[in-house]
């Protein structure tokens, strides 16, 4: 993607199963579970640019003794800190000559539990107290909670109130704040419940073990997360040494984990848990929506149906373009996504594969650019085949030769160069530098004669290919540019972790705007809204995505042409845009149908709620201020 998506947060779990003397005589070090979270976390790095975290429960600790290690750091290299640190603090304390006990006691940041966190902000809260793991304190070592997850909530207001109904005064409305509170609450009232349970019971003294060996994880979980409305993976580590990891109904947001009798690890990808652990995909499973898996203190591993499952709806952007290609499943998914334009990128050259080249950008595209040259090398072979089978006489070596040596013409024709500081320059100015970020291969077609095919695995807003990718392609002077979008037309915002918020940022929506204006039907933006406003205050069940009616005029083929004609209306060559259909891309990405961010369609109620205030607020800033 050329103007790249901040997106999903990754989650990394680790649980150690044997004793501490057992890593350290079969891998040589104390630091097995350490190092493998250090590596689950660096090979999700995609996942989180904003900041990272980290946290360790040692389950063993004695009263006076520090049980819970937390550390976090902001920026791209959050992950390199986190764990400088964590290792300048260890170092400081000599252990290799110590036994297990006094590494259990003395050693800080090494214990049984972990829990990792790569941060991508989706909205506009900044700083390291956003930055996950969330921790709750408690004397009570069962009724400290530690959080963190992958995941965004449509229904903040409703789960606040709801804490605050509960008699809680939460400093903060974002919705890890207010879910940490939820949890911790209900964590407070299990360990009551169990304290008073246990004195009934006759039990006397000290009643912490009793109540931490039986602390009930999945029913605290089934009272509270009825309300959430959202996608999410959610994990949490109790100050006892109780380890959770809950994944929604819908299976928006994924999550996989893998166990044998030393260890449990959950991350966010399966490749990642593949290339930690080396072991083959057969040995990394799928939480399943709806399910937690829960680690006891006592290591028992158990799964747990939270909420029951509903319609699968996980996210096939996903699939497109955040999680790492090299998922077996993922990297095929991509190449079919390639595969399925053949057809239409036919149609655009007038099928004159001879006199066109075909190449990508960005790098994120090769991929689905490796499907489409085999949907190109399929169409050429099957050609070759009519045209050797349909000759009436034996065709000479010279006319063999020319009908075998046809081939797809590859090459790479932009490469990322720099990116150029444009601080000190004017607008007009700015934007000329901008178009130098990529540079061109020059002598890669012919001029005036080849037209030129470049994939890209999603346009969003356009910026980029206006200001920057079709000028410098132009300066190849190709018949015809063709710019091929691998996923389909994004049309409405996502609320599910991905930080597309804003109906103007998307150059499907201006287009249609425009397409809207050109055909005096532009009252509909004004009906759109009246109706949004109308339904504002209904319960989220209740309420519809009128926007689709911006939208229901057009085909996508006349949106595509507009967008084509608004991001190359100073290009010297004609310029086609290209995009995946919806039917395409369920096709390639069958098991991942979730595609509310093309289609509208939102997995749950909340989104409908949240589309429908992002077109108040696209209306009332962009077009009710004309109408005044």
């Amino acid at each position: 993607m050329l103007e790249p998506l901040k997106h999903e947060c990754g989650v990394a779990l680790v649980r150690l199963l044997k004793p501490l003397s057992y890593y350290k005589e079969k891998y040589g070090t104390y630091l097995y579970g350490l190092n493998k979270l250090m590596l689950l976390m660096e090979k999700q790095h995609n996942r989180g640019q904003e900041g990272a975290g980290l946290s360790c429960v040692k389950i063993h600790a004695q009263p006076a003794e520090e049980f819970i290690y937390r550390e976090r750091a902001l920026g791209t290299g959050a992950i390199q800190e986190i764990f400088g640190k964590v290792q300048k603090t260890i170092m400081q304390c000599p252990y290799e000559d110590k036994d297990a006990q006094w590494v259990e006691q003395h050693l800080p940041f090494v214990g049984e539990v972990y829990m990792g966190h790569l941060r991508y902000s989706t909205t506009d809260k900044k700083g390291l107290s956003y930055v996950h793991p969330f921790l709750r304190r408690s004397n009570w070592r069962s009724q400290n909670l530690l959080l963190c997850g992958n995941f965004t909530m449509t229904n903040v207001q409703e789960i606040f109130d709801y804490v605050v109904a509960q008699g809680q005064h939460p400093r903060y409305m974002a919705d890890t704040f207010v879910i940490l509170e939820q949890l911790g609450s209900a964590l407070d009232a299990e360990n009551y419940r169990l304290s008073n349970k246990f004195r009934e019971e006759g039990h006397t003294g000290l009643l912490n073990d009793l109540i931490e060996d039986n602390l009930d994880i999945a029913g605290m979980l089934r009272r509270e997360a009825p309300i959430w409305d959202g996608g999410y993976v959610m994990c949490g580590q109790t100050g006892s040494g109780d380890m959770f990891a809950v994944r929604d109904p819908k299976g928006i947001r994924p999550a996989y984990y893998y166990r044998n009798d030393e260890i449990v690890v959950v991350a966010s990808e399966r490749p990642v848990i593949q290339t930690a652990m080396n072991i083959p995909v057969e040995d990394v499973y799928e939480l399943s929506p709806g399910e937690s898996i829960i680690i006891k203190k006592n290591g028992e591993v158990n799964f747990e149906k939270i909420l029951e499952p509903l319609d699968n709806q996980a996210c096939s952007f996903e699939r497109i373009y955040f999680s790492r290609g090299s998922d077996r499943d993922i990297y095929n998914e991509r190449k079919m996504l390639g595969k399925q334009l053949t057809e239409s990128i036919l149609k655009s050259v007038d099928y004159d594969i001879e006199h066109t080249v075909f190449s990508f950008i960005p790098n994120t595209s090769e991929v689905a650019y490796y499907g489409m040259v085999q949907g190109m090398t399929d169409y050429l072979i099957s050609q070759k085949i009519r045209q050797i089978t349909s000759g009436r006489n034996k065709l000479s070596e010279e006319e063999l030769y020319r009908i075998l040596s046809r081939h797809v013409r590859t090459e790479k024709v932009a490469i990322k160069d720099i990116k150029l500081r444009t601080f000190i320059s004017e607008t007009n100015t700015r934007n000329d530098l901008a178009a130098h970020v990529y540079d061109i291969t020059y002598g890669t077609i012919t001029p005036y004669v080849d037209n030129l095919v470049v994939i890209d695995d999603s346009i969003v807003r356009g910026t980029t290919l206006k200001q920057s990718i079709l000028k410098i392609l132009s300066r190849l002077h190709p018949r015809k540019i063709v710019i091929v979008s691998s996923s389909p037309q994004v049309k409405y915002p996502d609320f599910y972790g991905i930080d597309m918020s804003n109906m103007d940022e998307f150059i499907a929506f201006r287009a249609t705007v425009e397409l809207l204006k050109e055909a005096g039907i532009d009252n509909i933006l004004d009906e759109v809204y009246a109706k949004s406003i109308a339904q504002r205050h209904l319960p989220k069940e209740q309420i519809v995505n009128y926007v689709k009616e911006v939208y229901a005029p057009f085909t996508m083929e006349d949106i595509s042409r507009k967008i084509s004609q608004m991001l190359s209306d100073d290009v010297e060559c004609p310029v086609e845009i290209v995009y995946q259909s919806l039917e395409g891309m369920h096709k390639a990405i069958p098991n991942h149908p979730g595609d509310w961010y093309f289609s509208g369609d939102y997995p749950t109620a909340g989104g409908n709620r949240l589309v429908n205030e992002a077109y108040i607020r696209y209306y009332e800033k962009h077009v009710l201020p004309s109408k005044k």
